[in-house]
Parts: C-alpha cells; sequence; structure tokens
C-alpha cells in the first residue's frame, strides 16, 4: 500500500521490501537532557518495545555505571522476543561490559571524520581503522555478535569511510550502522552517501539520524529508499539535543509512503508512545505526528464535514490503524456538522433551528478565546433544547476530607455515591489536588481509568481567584475533556474529574 500517488511512480532501485527496526529510546533516547530510567523503568519499556515488534532494543551503555550495567543485564534477561544490544567505544572494558550483561551483540562505535580524530581522539586515520578492526576481531573472538558504527561517519571524508565500512564488511559484522551523528544531512545527499557506500558494503545497512535540522524522519526514509534495512529509532523521538529519528514516523512513512513492512504492530504504537511519555517525563507535542494530542483533531468545519463523510479527505493515516481515536474540537471554526456528531455522541436531540442556534453560541463562546468541553456544549444544549438534554450522574461527591502536615505527603478521604451505592476511600498523594484524585480513583475501584491531562486557570485576579480546571480523563481508548469552576483549586479539580467520570462511565 502506498498511500501517495505520485510516490507510485518514483523508482528506488535498492529499497528493500521489509526493514528491521532497531529502537534506541533506552540508550539514545535516555540521554535526552532531564531523561533517566530505573531498572524497572526499563524492563518496562522494553518489554512494550518488544510486544511492538521491534528487532533489536539498544537497552544502555553498560560500562557507565553500576546501575547502567544492572538495568541492561536485566532487560537482556527478561526473555524478550526482541534481540539485546548493548553499547560500547573500541575499548575492553566497553566490550567486556557490554558482552558481560548476555547482549545479543554488541554496538562498537568509533568517531571517523577529521574533527573526531583530531580533537576527541588524537588518532591518525590509520589508528583508528586499526582500533576498530582489533576490536570487532575482539568482540567476535568472543562468540558476540557485532553492530558497528563509524561515528560522525556523515562529515567523514568518503574514500576513508568506504575504508572503514569496507573493512568491517569484510570482517563480517552483522550490520554497518552510517550515524548522521550531529544531523547536518539532507535527503537528497544521504540517498547519494548510502549508494555510495553500499558499493562496498556486503552486509545489512543501518542507518542513525539526529533531528538537528528536523531533518531526522525524512533523512532516514531517503537512507532506506537507497538500500538501509535497519533505520535507528527511538519512541517519541527521544535523543540527544533535538532527539532521533521518531519510530512512530519512520514505521509510518515506510508503511503507508514506501510500502515497505516493518514488522511492527501498528496498533500499539500510540500506547507504546504513552508508556515512554509517562516514564520518560517528557511529554509529546500536542501537534507531533501520529501521537500527538491533535494528529487526529478536527476543529475546522470544512475539515469536520469532510472527515466525517470520509476520513480520507483530511486524514492520511487511520487514527485506529496506530491505536489512536478521531476527536472533535469544539470551538469558534466548528461547522453544524461537527456539532450534530457531538450531540448525537451525548444523546441530545436538536432540530435544525435548534442546532444552527447551538452552533452559533459554540463559536460565539470560541471566538472569546474559551477552551470549549463538552460540558459547555450540554450547557448551552441545555438552554437552547430544554430540559432534555441534562444527563443522570453516575458518580457523585458526598464528602471530602483533607488533611495535610509539614515535610509529609496530603492524605485525602472522599465519600462518594457510585450509581446508588455509598463508597469511601482514603488516599495519599505528592500535593492536595493528587491525594483527592487519587482517593476518588480507589473509591470507584476502576483501574483502566486515567487522568491524562490537567490544565489550570485563574478566571479572576486576587488570592481569592476562581480555579478553572480542564482535566481529560480517559478509560479503555475513550476519552472526554471536563471542566470544574471554584474558588478552592482542589474543589475546582475534583468537580472537573467527577464531571469527567460521569461522561466516561457512561460512554
Amino acid at each position: 500500500m502506498i498511500g501517495f500517488e505520485f510516490n507510485k511512480g518514483i523508482r528506488y532501485k535498492n529499497k528493500p521490501k521489509k526493514v528491521k527496526v532497531f529502537d534506541t529510546t533506552l540508550r539514545d533516547g535516555e540521554q535526552t537532557p532531564g531523561v533517566g530510567m530505573t531498572k524497572d523503568d526499563k524492563i518496562e519499556v522494553a518489554t512494550a518495545l518488544s510486544n511492538l515488534g521491534v528487532d533489536v532494543i539498544e537497552a544502555g551503555f553498560p560500562v557507565s555505571s553500576q546501575g547502567e550495567f544492572d538495568a541492561v543485564k536485566a532487560v537482556a534477561e527478561a526473555g524478550l522476543k526482541s534481540r539485546v544490544c548493548g553499547l560500547a567505544r573500541c575499548v575492553e572494558k566497553d566490550m567486556d561490559a557490554a558482552m558481560d550483561c548476555g547482549v545479543d551483540l554488541v554496538h562498537i562505535f568509533i568517531g571517523t571524520s577529521p574533527i573526531h580524530r583530531k580533537y576527541k581522539l588524537k588518532m591518525s586515520g590509520e589508528q583508528v581503522l586499526k582500533r576498530a578492526e582489533e576490536t570487532i576481531q575482539y568482540v567476535k573472538d568472543r562468540g558476540f555478535r557485532v553492530h558497528f558504527s563509524p561515528e560522525d561517519a556523515c562529515r567523514t571524508e568518503l574514500p576513508y569511510l568506504k575504508r572503514v565500512c569496507e573493512m568491517a564488511s569484510d570482517m563480517k559484522v552483522s550490520e554497518i550502522n552510517i550515524p548522521d551523528t550531529v544531523g547536518v544531512m539532507t535527503p537528497q545527499a544521504m540517498h547519494w552517501l548510502i549508494g555510495e557506500l553500499k558499493k562496498v558494503i556486503k552486509v545489512p545497512a543501518a542507518v542513525h539520524c539526529h533531528n538537528d535540522f528536523g531533518l531526522a524522519v525524512s533523512n532516514t526514509l531517503a537512507a532506506i529508499a537507497a538500500g538501509v534495512v535497519m533505520p535507528h529509532v527511538t519512541v517519541n523521538g527521544l535523543g540527544e539535543r533535538a532527539g532521533n529519528a521518531d519510530l512512530e514516523q519512520v514505521v509510518l512513512g515506510c508503511r503507508i509512503l514506501y510500502g515497505i513492512e516493518t514488522g511492527i504492530k501498528l496498533a500499539s504504537i500510540y500506547d507504546t508512545s504513552k508508556i515512554v511519555e509517562r516514564v520518560s517525563g517528557i511529554k509529546v507535542m500536542p501537534n507531533f505526528p501520529v501521537v500527538g494530542d491533535n494528529a487526529f483533531a478536527h476543529q475546522s468545519g470544512v475539515h469536520v464535514h469532510g472527515v466525517l463523510a470520509k476520513a480520507a479527505t483530511y486524514e492520511p493515516i487511520k487514527p485506529e490503524m496506530v491505536g489512536a481515536r478521531r476527536r472533535m474540537v469544539l470551538g469558534k471554526l466548528i461547522g453544524a456538522h461537527g456539532i450534530r456528531d457531538k450531540l448525537q455522541q451525548l444523546r441530545i436531540k436538536a432540530d435544525e433551528e435548534q442546532l444552527q442556534e447551538i452552533t452559533s453560541k459554540v463559536k460565539e463562546l470560541g471566538a472569546k478565546g474559551k477552551k470549549l468541553v463538552e460540558e459547555d456544549l450540554v450547557a448551552i444544549a441545555e438552554d437552547v433544547v430544554g430540559a432534555t438534554a441534562k444527563r443522570e450522574r453516575i458518580v457523585e461527591l458526598l464528602d471530602m476530607k483533607l488533611h495535610s502536615e509539614l515535610k509529609k505527603k496530603p492524605v485525602a478521604t472522599v465519600t462518594l455515591k457510585v450509581r446508588g451505592r455509598r463508597k469511601t476511600a482514603t488516599k495519599e498523594g505528592v500535593g492536595p489536588v493528587d491525594a483527592t484524585l487519587n482517593a476518588i480513583r480507589k473509591a470507584i475501584g476502576d483501574e483502566k481509568i486515567s487522568l491524562g491531562e490537567y490544565h489550570l486557570d485563574a478566571i479572576t485576579g486576587g488570592s481569592d481567584a476562581l480555579a478553572d480546571v480542564t482535566i481529560k480523563v480517559s478509560k479503555n481508548g475513550n476519552e472526554t475533556m471536563a471542566r470544574g469552576v471554584h474558588e478552592d483549586v482542589v474543589m475546582a479539580s475534583v468537580i472537573a474529574f467527577i464531571n469527567g467520570l460521569n461522561r466516561i462511565l457512561r460512554k
């Protein structure tokens, strides 16, 4: 399947039918400033990557610390379907550490560019070539497979880079990886370079692109079109500086734009992204392709109308394909078709005249900069259509107590009425809002309910300002936005959460 007609007319003589995905989220991705993963974090992410269908998981840089060594070893011993890789410089202690972890292959690298040879390694080209040859042999002699990288390959003189790659190819390493270490390539240059190197490389070729100029995915796809069969990627594009080539975009680019299979279970992409987002603490931008909150969100009346008639009019990727869901956003640009669809979801009946009035009121509020959620639409519909729009409440707050002491975590106790039954629960949290919402979740007794987004605004000035809380609640792939307004930020949060719970449980 190739989703863009003009792509069919381009003939790539070396384009593979299938690629194997090399994921370095746990190594290069962990080098993202501010990210640090525990051993348990790495096992959780590695398990998700294995279930996703990743062929190779680069679990880390074992020699860097005892904690890193233990984490890589734990991943290697986790019984995953994916092969596990450890990174090592062309230094014996690095390679020994990786091999002692029991990995399936050792990724060894050495700088080959003039700037790396002169300033970092302080070695001549011949010395680098000899060291690379010796270390490849060192790992192979111990029965391990080698994944070899001439670091900063894309700033290395082509004749010398060919010599290094030819040497590694003759030594029958498992793969030769071409790193664009500082992200300076363009797609045209990358395609040409891989074509030149394929003249001397007789083993599978890999590529590792950084995103300093925003071209990591484009360069990776260009390399694949030229014959690379193992792209290096990270989930959510994590990595040093501006990050690495993003797994989601590379995989979908291969599948939809080039018709290349990857072995990735596409329907698990969204969930895997969310796991990495939670573990890393790095939130995906709303407009990030494939997995961002806005990737399948529509607000413009023209777009909403088109999508409701035929999704492909404004969606090159089906959201269900990657495990995501389509979302229609309420705002000043939405049209009557979008409002009608929302009202049908809420089981609110409105005739054509009422629909136009509701649409007009939504647009008016959106034009004032108000962030609209379904509560706003229900309130407007109640006003226009009448009491028939009112919804039965499944969850009601009966009582709430909050206890907080200096240097101790706050503890909240809530009493709810859930489907007519009284339920009480106590829970602590990192703050009063967290503790209270945790207690509500516990009282509900449904672990599948999760809080995905929390946004706080002050409506008025001063210390007694009204708090306006917008919250995203989700369960089993269904999600809803809800709002709560109160002079107390905890109560505003509780109101928003319970509003969201009522809607999500009703769905």
